[in-house]
């Protein structure tokens, strides 16, 4: 009956509310690497759960907003579902948020992929790289290590020497030098890791890392959104 169809799914969204009350929630907005990095934390035994309910991000103990893809397309998938309002009230409400990838870099103001109006929790923009050295490719891709500029919480295993998965033709530029925690070198020097308040973001993939990321997304965990 359709009566209980309506039920059921109403019951299973308040299941999957009052499951992220305990959880890290993983964004789903149909951007890429949600199963990777839900991988990566059951092996931390690690509670998590990928969703697309704007509740369920609200509600959440810890939100990992994750990504790979298009600005542009990935701010209309948020918007269309309801996520970008859901993630500005998440941080306003001091709800410890990670980024990843383009989900670091569309919590910035503008990216010029597209010339796409992003999310704006934090100021900035997200500039393409402009490399003069031929041998250099863009993307960047492949391992480097990050130069760590400010203490965090979340990067208190990280070691000197320790490398990180990139793959990304663009990077996080806060108008806010402070919100730079640590920098990568691809000819020029880019912000690899940014982070204000009870959001930290990396351009690297620390889900695709090693034991490096799992330390990083180990610590995020741990986390209660105050910075150091």
């Amino acid at each position: 009956m359709w009566w209980q169809k309506v039920i059921f799914i109403c019951f299973s969204t308040q299941q999957l509310n009052d499951s992220t009350n305990s959880m890290i929630a993983i964004i789903d907005y149909g951007a890429g690497n949600l199963t990777s990095v839900k991988r990566a934390l059951d092996y931390l035994k690690i509670p998590s759960v990928i969703s697309p309910d704007p509740k369920a991000v609200r509600s959440a103990k810890q939100i990992i907003f994750p990504g790979v893809g298009h600005a542009a397309a990935a701010m209309k998938k948020l918007r269309e579902r309801g996520l970008d309002g859901a993630l500005r009230d998440a941080f306003a409400a001091g709800t410890p948020i990670m980024g990843i990838c383009l989900g670091t870099q569309i919590i910035l103001s503008r990216s010029e992929e597209g010339d796409t109006e992003c999310l704006g929790i934090i100021a900035g923009t997200v500039p393409r790289f402009r490399l003069s050295d031929p041998a250099l490719k863009v993307p960047h891709m492949g391992w480097d290590a990050i130069t760590v500029k400010q203490k965090h919480p979340v990067l208190c295993d990280v070691r000197p020497g320790d490398e990180f998965y990139f793959v990304h033709s663009y990077y996080p530029l806060p108008s806010d030098p402070s919100a730079v925690i640590a920098t990568c070198g691809y000819e020029t020097e880019f912000p690899a890791i940014i982070g204000a308040m009870n959001f930290i973001g990396t351009q690297f993939h620390p889900e695709k890392s090693g034991s490096a990321g799992l330390r990083i997304l180990k610590n995020f965990a741990a986390w209660k959104g105050a910075p150091c």
